[in-house]
């Protein structure tokens, strides 16, 4: 549905546009363009509370900054849809996130304002310098070069590391600090508490309110002045604040904290930096969620609503007339809490997604042994390790596709040490509308490669409930759970633990001719195609592998001595994943066999709903009964017991 936009919206197509209108007009702007993300995501779904709360800060931008000549980086993504908006994607932006429609992050091949691609956090601090040492060195010194980045990004340590080296290159960089105390859940840490002493600081605040107008015309008196200003500036700051500014102790010119909402003071103060040199943080004060009531009150809960009634504010929830299976994410959040009560050794640690993987289950139950330790996937797996070494079982609960940030912690910190370290891979496979920074495609793949690893994946919520609780028993060492974003198959899932005997697969169906492997909830789809399949007296069999190393030997001997044809079948990257695992194993063992790999190919697979990217990989349920019916020979009756 294309949604019609404001008077002054409808008529600004690129930034050119918008820097036709006065600077009083730019506040109708920000009203509009807050409305009319409102009124899209509505009835679309999307990321909404983050874009809402720096729309005032994107208008100024691109009304300012002469983009894309002007480089800008949005960190993370979510709060690009206004960014997307006035960039010339107006009149696609119905297709957000939609499957074939435009990304619902910053994208270059999408706009040449998207000057990077994002979707993890922390980022955009170190391309944007990227960016501008580039431009220094190619001689483009009236080039800009900004990075927004979030507050809860900020805690993650590549932020730190890229603030650590802008400080020493005399780069015309601003980061802007879009402070408004969140990420998906709130922040936590040393650094939130940093920010926020500052924020509440009325000595310093009117002091700062001084000294940037000082600072904005001193250059012009000469260098020795403006360095003699510099220093006393920093001296007061710090007595204000009775501490050091952190961001001038790494050689930042900080500026703020301003009021992020206030438009025409964000554009003289945009307008006032560019002349300033050398590398500067800007800090602004925003609300997430601003300008929807509901979306401000609760910031976690609109951070991705999914679809609502913009005037009730009623969030749309599909309604069953029979009892639905949980996410898998909630059969995590209330077995840990079970599995912590019998085993006191048990601890939860998450990178900043405590609701977003369930943890916040534990944090309210347990509090004690449940921790968010912000964006900050490397110290969260190391942090892991280091309870482990103290005879603790922690449960290490990261996003597949963030794992990635810390696969140097997993070797160096757990597996070289076996450390009995559990991680819980969520998201793990095709992630949906997120797209490719969130698909969990590889983790099959670069986990089964690694010493003392244990790598497994659940079919159904049972499952997942008992390898949880085979991994913490002990002597496990290091043990991976993977397993995907949405929901299982069971209703009746809450059933009594059973121990799982580490790399023994299972035969489900036992059938004739062509033998289906599975790993994970993938498996789904193999027993949807065999009933089809039975139908038309095609009879194959299937193995759930449950493990990918070690694999389930004794069971690969049966398969492979009484098939000719198999087929695997993995919601991962067919280069190293278990498919492969399969082929090395009958290479290693002299057995000759057709076998036929699906899962996801050697190519960045794009946004869209989980069933439409299953299909478009070819192994959905319709994909893998094709490949049967190539392969296999159809009977009309079948010799294999009921």
């Amino acid at each position: 549905m294309q949604v019609k936009a404001g008077d002054l919206l409808e008529n600004i197509n690129y930034p050119s546009d918008l820097k036709k209108l006065s600077e009083e007009q730019l506040e109708q702007v920000c009203q509009e363009l807050r409305q009319y993300i409102i009124d899209v995501v509505s009835v679309n779904g999307g990321h909404f509370a983050a874009s809402l709360g720096v729309v005032e800060l994107t208008v100024a931008l691109h009304y300012v900054l002469n983009t894309p000549y002007d480089q800008l980086v949005w960190d993370v993504g979510h709060q690009a849809y206004g960014h997307k908006i006035l960039t010339g994607r107006r009149q696609v932006f119905d297709t957000n996130r939609i499957y074939g429609g435009i990304s619902g992050f910053p994208k270059r091949a999408e706009s040449e304002y998207d000057t990077f691609g994002v979707g993890h956090s922390s980022t955009s601090i170190s391309a944007a310098l990227g960016m501008a040492v580039a431009s220094q060195y190619k001689g483009e010194i009236d080039r800009q070069h900004v990075a927004v980045i979030g507050d809860g990004s900020m805690t993650a340590g590549m932020a730190f590391e890229a603030l650590n080296h802008a400080g020493i290159e005399n780069s015309n960089l601003l980061v802007i600090l879009n402070d408004n105390n969140m990420a998906i859940d709130p922040n936590v840490g040393a650094l939130k508490d940093y920010l926020t002493s500052i924020t509440v600081s009325k000595p310093y605040n009117r002091f700062r309110d001084d000294i940037a107008g000082v600072l904005a015309k001193i250059s012009s008196i000469g260098p020795d002045a403006y360095n003699l200003v510099q220093k006393i500036e920093k001296s007061i700051k710090g007595t204000l604040l009775k501490r050091s500014n952190f961001f001038e102790a790494l050689k930042f010119r900080y500026f703020g904290p301003i009021d992020g909402h206030d438009v025409k003071n964000l554009v003289k103060v945009l307008n006032d930096l560019r002349d300033i040199p050398g590398p500067k943080l800007l800090h602004c004060i925003t609300t997430k969620g601003k300008g929807y009531a509901l979306a401000e009150k609760d910031q976690t809960k609109w951070h991705a609503p999914g679809l609502f009634d913009k005037i009730t504010g009623e969030i749309k929830k599909a309604t069953y007339d029979k009892p639905q299976p949980p996410k898998y994410q909630d059969v995590f959040g209330h077995s840990i809490i079970e599995l912590a009560e019998a085993n006191p050794k048990i601890m939860g640690i998450t990178p900043a997604m405590p609701s977003g993987c369930s943890l916040n289950l534990m944090m309210k139950a347990m509090p004690n042994r449940a921790f968010d330790v912000g964006i900050a996937e490397q110290h969260a797996v190391t942090f892991s390790a280091g309870l482990a070494t103290q005879g603790l079982i922690p449960f290490c609960n990261i996003y597949s596709s963030f794992m990635q940030r810390a696969y140097d912690q997993v070797i160096h910190d757990v597996a070289i040490q076996k450390l009995n370290v559990i991680f819980c891979l969520d998201r793990a496979g095709i992630a949906g509308a997120d797209g490719p920074t969130h698909h969990g495609a590889y983790d099959l793949a670069f986990m089964r490669c690694i010493p003392n690893m244990t790598v497994s994946a659940p079919m159904n919520e049972e499952e997942l409930r008992n390898l949880m609780y085979t991994a913490q028993q002990d002597d496990m060492g290091p043990f991976v759970i993977r397993y995907p974003r949405g929901n299982g198959v069971m209703v009746d899932w809450q059933r009594p633990f059973k121990a799982i005997p580490v790399g023994k697969g299972r035969k489900l169906t036992d059938g004739e001719d062509v033998a289906i492997l599975t790993i994970g909830h993938v498996g789904n789809q193999a027993v949807k195609a065999i009933q089809e399949l039975n139908t038309e007296g095609y009879y194959p069999a299937h193995y759930d592998m449950r493990f990918v190393k070690p694999l389930d030997e004794v069971l690969l001997h049966e398969v492979f001595s009484k098939f000719g044809k198999v087929i695997t079948v993995e919601d991962g990257c067919l280069e190293g994943g278990m498919g492969s695992a399969i082929l090395e194993f009958m290479a290693d063992n002299n057995y000759n066999a057709q076998v036929i790999r699906l899962g996801i190919p050697d190519r960045i697979i794009e946004h869209g709903e989980q069933p439409e990217l299953w299909a478009e990989c070819g192994y959905d349920a319709a994909a893998i009964a094709t490949q049967v019916r190539a392969i296999g020979i159809k009977s009309s009756t079948t010799t294999i017991a009921s």
